[in-house]
């Protein structure tokens, strides 16, 4: 068993001895406890990816006009295309890598409140890194995208519909740019790979 399965089966009921750190709105005010986990060599330092964890979801709750948001924990884990296409497989029974993938902890719809527990979103290197390349995108924006995508399916949004879809990317796209990036599906190889 892979690490990255291990760490989420027990995310929910260990919470003994894990550090958390925390997502600051772009005000400055405190919303979401984080794990972060990275799982394999050729990430970032791990405070540069906590920096892009805090924006991309900072500009994702203030797009959403959330309002006020309970305490709420989150993890991200960042792994290998290895260990992603086994959690792929096991959840999805889709055998190969994928960018990323989210595990709600409770099931909501778009606009409702999250719990106490939002869930965790897995991101694989070796895939983020080939994607930006084949779509000339700095890989700090692709990687940022990705912790957007995911933080969406946890809020209960998704793609399989395609007014689901156009939903999503929407926002998406008001996110990232809020952040200086430029649209993600202007020219994208990813659109049916996110997960």
């Amino acid at each position: 068993m892979s690490t990255a399965l291990r760490f989420l089966k027990t995310a929910l009921s260990d919470s003994t001895g894990r550090v958390l750190e925390r997502y600051p709105t772009l005000d400055g005010t405190i919303l979401i406890d984080t794990d972060i986990l990275v799982e394999t060599d050729g990430w970032p330092e791990e405070a540069t990816l906590q920096a892009l964890a805090e924006k991309a979801i900072a500009a994702a709750w203030q797009t959403l006009d959330g309002g006020p948001q309970p305490v709420s924990e989150l993890s991200l884990v960042f792994t290998d295309d290895a260990a992603i296409r086994e959690l792929n497989n096991d959840w999805r029974d889709k055998d190969k890598p994928t960018n990323v993938l989210s595990f709600p902890a409770f099931p909501i719809k778009p606009g409702q409140k999250p719990g106490p527990m939002l869930g965790d979103i897995v991101i694989a290197r070796e895939t983020v890194e080939r994607e930006a390349a084949d779509e000339q995108k700095p890989f700090d924006h692709h990687l940022t995208h990705l912790i957007v995508h995911g933080f969406l399916h946890l809020l209960g949004y998704d793609h399989i519909i395609e007014s689901e879809a156009e939903e999503m990317e929407g926002l998406e796209r008001k996110i990232l740019a809020h952040l200086a990036i430029p649209d993600p599906y202007a020219l994208s190889v990813t659109d049916d790979q996110s997960d």
